[in-house]
């Protein structure tokens, strides 16, 4: 198992990680928090190279995808880069890339009782105020869960909170920082429960943040 204590901090440079061989053929992978098996928890950056494909699978416990780069392909459709997807337990497809591509994909975490399927182009879909100059671009919200891209303008300063249910970030562009360091474009930081931070940028920056889904 890789980074499943949930009562940890975590935190990946992805940029840094090489690339592991998943089992198909032209499809590489970044772990960063998985169970042993195939179809347990998975928490990973993959990348698709030109014409590659994964066979066909179930997500017994969802699936939720961000496409970073290329064009990301199913049954469903084709997704480009800013792409948000989610497919819920019991879902079924076979993933491919014509052109390539790189997603951020969680695998089997979602609560059996969160059905709603949601593709979502945030490069077309509106930014909404947030406290202080942040700008918010919800994407899911379940129970206690919610999904957003928020945009920090520069030299914005948020106040000190808590994470009820933990929080987890990837950092799509700029530099997110904390009291606790720096974090570049790609890094993945993860907080438990109840954990609390004083966040900041000095450059315009965006995250993918998830709060509240983690065990309390």
């Amino acid at each position: 198992m890789l980074n499943l204590n949930f009562e940890q901090r975590v935190v990946i440079d992805t940029e840094s990680m090489g690339w592991v061989a998943s089992p198909a053929p032209g499809v590489l992978r970044k772990p960063l928090a998985r169970s042993d098996d195939e179809i347990g928890h998975v928490t990973s950056v993959v990348q698709y190279a030109a014409g590659s494909s994964f066979s066909a699978h179930k997500h017994p416990m969802g699936e939720e995808i961000f496409v970073l780069d290329g064009v990301f392909s199913d049954e469903t459709g084709d997704y480009g880069k800013g792409t948000y997807l989610r497919n819920p337990p019991g879902s079924f497809h076979t993933p491919f890339s014509k052109e390539g591509c790189v997603i951020f994909v969680k695998l089997n975490q979602f609560d059996v009782q969160d059905t709603k399927e949601v593709r979502i182009d945030t490069t077309k879909a509106n930014w909404l105020p947030g406290i202080g100059g942040l700008q918010v671009m919800s994407l899911h919200a379940f129970e206690h869960e919610h999904v957003a891209l928020v945009k920090w303008p520069a030299g914005e300063v948020f106040q000190p909170h808590r994470h009820f249910g933990g929080e987890e970030i990837l950092v799509l562009s700029g530099m997110f920082q904390d009291e606790h360091g720096a974090y570049q474009q790609g890094s993945w930081i993860r907080s438990p429960h109840m954990s609390q931070h004083h966040p900041f940028v000095h450059e315009e920056t965006v995250i993918l943040v998830k709060t509240g889904h983690l065990p309390v």
